[in-house]
């Protein structure tokens, strides 16, 4: 590491690797083109509902408090004039609206590449991969096994592969073949190495934040202060429901903040287990524990970027487990929208189900999961592509099967679908067929016929004869042999060699020292 200033540094990434993956192109999709929501919000609440949750979430924070089990955190918030009795904290309505009005509506990220910057907030739109599962799946296995360093490779290739996929969120399995000492070294390498979309961190403690954010900075090739600048990273926490935040996480945040990285909050409230039984309840709560993280990131940074993630859904009572893609999650999600909006704050929700195969049930359970997202308002939606079981698998079929689904909520968005020129309302076609003939053959359609309408990757569009004549393939075996062949003629995006060499040096020496610790 001593020699890596006399080596000759670039900032990786650039134009060349915005829209396309480098090497042959296994599939013809559409281009990284991060798409703006152009639908009014559902709003399911009437303003006299969104005050009432609102009023619930400032009760829980003015009359019960929340329970930060870190000192930092409490000393600071004692400072400001909050209630502290022990680690129960409580602070009152007006500080917090005044302490959340210095967060910005909107921010952007810079990863390595410039070109695959997103913005948060607005009308913007990005989806990002699954996070975060222990376990693996896939046709070749047949059967859930514990992710490794090899499936996390495979999934961070499909990460940068599709264009629908904007951000790079934590491990997209857990490599449990890694320490836990030094996983987070190991997969950021592999992230900052196979991708150029934005990075994560958890928030677990100090030395895994500074960590990754000393890798990102030596990947985009920035000094300390350049770095600090602007967010070029993020880190999501969550809440330990009902009512805490806990010591590493908060630790990370904090940390966060004061260099002015992305941050968001996302309690975890299932109704009926963390959370009262009424969606109404249940969001209130998710509120109150959102919102005085951002009052104390606001605190330590003023104008920091913060975003309020949402993870409400219901718990099976019959058997205590979680449900996605329920009915109440859409609704808990699209009351989450309004009330994020009437905080004038960005939005994080996910792409979520409970079954534990790509079969039908995870693609409805993920289907609603993501239109509730679209119409919430979302800014940011995490495990877009992968997800099963409830977070506990991560699967390249399920992901590939989702990036289908993404492609299609993207053209969905492009306002061409809706223009009302002369040239859509086409009267000059209709009167060239009139009541006789077809629309096949004219010049209006000849013009138009390769873009007119989406064009699948993965859906397959033949009849029963054609399907059946073809292999009578199903969709999770094609996304089966998609997800083959795109991982075995994946090329990563460029990097200068001295930053790359840079980035092993600190792994290895980081891992010289032992890494992280492991006590909690």
């Amino acid at each position: 590491m001593a020699d890596a200033p006399t080596r000759r540094r670039t900032r990786g990434g650039g134009r060349s690797g915005a829209a396309t993956r480098r090497g042959s192109a296994v599939i013809q999709q559409m281009p990284w083109k991060p798409p703006v929501n152009t639908d009014a919000p559902t709003e399911p609440l009437s303003p006299e509902g969104v005050e009432a949750i609102h009023d619930g979430a400032m009760r829980i924070l003015e009359e019960i408090g929340i329970e930060f089990l870190n000192e930092e955190a409490v000393e600071i918030l004692r400072k400001e004039d909050c209630t502290v009795n022990g680690t129960n904290v409580r602070m009152g309505r007006e500080m917090v609206m005044e302490w959340i009005s210095k967060a910005p509506s909107e921010f952007t990220l810079t990863p390595r590449n410039p070109d695959r910057k997103i913005t948060i907030g607005g009308r913007n739109l990005v989806f990002g991969n699954v996070s975060s599962p222990p376990n693996y799946w896939d046709m070749h296995f047949g059967t859930k096994v514990p992710g490794t360093r090899e499936m996390c490779r495979d999934l961070l290739k499909l990460t940068q592969y599709f264009n629908c996929i904007h951000f790079a969120g934590g491990y997209p399995v857990e490599p449990v073949d890694i320490h836990a000492s030094v996983r987070h070294l190991d997969v950021l390498f592999d992230k900052l190495t196979l991708t150029d979309k934005v990075m994560h961190a958890y928030s677990l403690g100090k030395e895994r934040v500074e960590d990754v954010m000393e890798m990102v900075r030596i990947s985009q090739g920035l000094s300390h202060e350049e770095f600090d600048a602007s967010p070029r990273m993020y880190t999501n926490i969550n809440s330990t429901s009902p009512l805490k935040h806990d010591y590493p996480m908060m630790d990370g945040w904090m940390r966060m903040a004061r260099r002015g990285q992305g941050l968001v909050v996302t309690p975890f409230t299932l109704a009926g287990a963390m959370a009262p039984v009424t969606m109404a309840g249940a969001v209130a709560q998710s509120l109150a524990e959102a919102l005085c993280a951002v009052v104390l990131a606001q605190i330590i940074r003023p104008g920091c970027p913060v975003a309020i993630g949402t993870f409400t859904s219901n718990v099976d009572m019959k058997s205590g487990a979680p449900a996605f893609g329920t009915p109440e999650y859409m609704r808990a999600t699209q009351m989450t929208g309004q009330l994020v909006r009437f905080y004038g704050l960005p939005m994080r929700s996910s792409g979520v189900c409970a079954a534990n195969v790509p079969d039908g049930q995870a693609m409805w359970e993920t289907s609603n999961s993501l239109w509730a997202a679209v119409q919430s308002g979302t800014n940011m939606v995490y495990h877009a592509a992968g997800w099963l079981e409830g977070g506990l698998i991560a699967s390249p079929e399920k992901f590939i099967m989702d990036c289908e689904v993404l492609q299609q909520i993207q053209r969905y968005m492009e306002p061409e679908i809706c223009a009302t020129g002369p040239d859509e309302i086409a009267l000059d076609a209709i009167k060239s067929v009139g009541n006789a003939g077809h629309f096949f053959g004219i010049q209006h359609t000849q013009d138009r016929y390769t873009t007119a309408f989406y064009q699948p990757f993965l859906s397959d569009w033949k009849n029963y004869e054609g399907w059946e004549a073809a292999g009578a393939v199903w969709t999770p075996e094609r996304a089966h042999l998609m997800f083959k062949e795109i991982t075995a003629s994946f090329e990563p995006p460029s990097m200068d060699v001295a930053i790359r060499d840079e980035l092993a040096d600190f792994v290895a020496r980081r891992k010289s020292e032992g890494g992280a610790p492991t006590d909690f």
